[in-house]
């Protein structure tokens, strides 16, 4: 899949393009199926499918007292759009000055002039431009005036519409069970793994401690059972993956920490490699302990948990 960072990396081609358009935060069910039936469409005529999305996402720009989490970050989310078959992903820098366009001008820059696009597949509920003044219809209005079609898909989903902001709440509450229900795929939070107070290792536990600028929207605090894939090595291995600040020796840093089971880490070196965690099921909430009998006696259990989950 091609990534385009902005106008001056679209080349002139001579094929012209099935547009879509969203901010496909977690491309969840719901976009994968808008994002597959734009891939097929593009195929079928062949056209080169387009899909273009925006970073950082419009709403931290405009409710800046208002932050919003994000569950993939930009590179994840390439990542899955690639999967979906869609041949280049337009990423476009959100600021003010690029909210200021007009419905009609945003269309002209991008659809049309740039991307020369001859079919735009969106949702009913589609908005864009300045105050978000574009509809579908004004969409279809001005794909009769420049020449594109204009084509809607229903983003369809159990008990409702998936949703990323709904999927942030199940993730931020520890649902990670039923985010990877409506993502299509389990939750996946990675970055490079780093050393820790090494605690772990003294009780028996070894663990693999992410770095602070991990990728993903971390769920809440708590032990869960997943599975931890490291660079070089496609192999995902059972993890018991624990997130919190340690409240039993009165931590106070948040962290992200997988056991492998089955692995001593000293015959396998992770350190300074990228480690992705993908989030199962929840075990059990953070949990403050009064001594470490009975940490390392609840830690057995979390472990045999995490066996009985993944089937290992």
């Amino acid at each position: 899949m091609e990534l385009y960072h902005g106008l001056n990396e679209v080349g002139a081609g001579d094929v012209g393009t099935v547009v879509t358009l969203g901010n496909f935060d977690g491309v969840h069910r719901g976009h994968q199926t808008v994002l597959q039936a734009v891939a097929a469409l593009a195929a079928e005529r062949s056209l080169r499918s387009v899909a273009m999305t925006f970073d950082p996402h419009p709403r931290t720009v405009h409710r800046t007292d208002e932050p919003t989490l994000m569950i993939t970050s930009t590179e994840q989310k390439a990542d899955f759009i690639a999967d979906t078959g869609i041949d280049a992903l337009f990423v476009q820098h959100y600021d003010l000055d690029f909210a200021s366009q007009s419905a009609e001008e945003f269309v002209r820059t991008y659809f049309v002039e740039a991307l020369a696009c001859e079919i735009v597949v969106v949702g009913d509920d589609v908005r864009f431009g300045k105050d978000n003044e574009g509809t579908i219809e004004t969409l279809r209005h001005l794909g009769e005036k420049f020449g594109f079609r204009t084509e809607t898909i229903e983003e369809v989903g159990r008990g409702g519409r998936y949703s990323s902001s709904r999927i942030r709440e199940q993730i931020v509450a520890g649902d990670v069970a039923e985010a990877a229900d409506q993502l299509g795929r389990y939750h996946r939070v990675e970055g490079t793994v780093v050393h820790g107070d090494a605690r772990g290792r003294d009780l028996g536990f070894p663990t693999a401690n992410l770095s602070e600028d991990a990728e993903g929207l971390i769920p809440a605090d708590g032990v869960y059972a997943g599975w931890a894939t490291f660079s070089d090595d496609t192999q995902p291995y059972p993890a018991a993956i624990s997130i919190g600040t340690n409240p039993t020796f009165e931590g106070s840093v948040r962290r992200v920490e997988a056991h492998v089971l089955d692995k001593e880490f000293g015959d396998f070196d992770v350190y300074g490699r990228h480690m992705t965690l993908e989030f199962v099921s929840r075990i059990r909430g953070q949990v403050t302990f009064t001594g470490m009998d009975e940490l390392v006696v609840k830690m057995h259990e979390d472990i045999a948990d995490v066996r009985e989950v993944l089937h290992t």
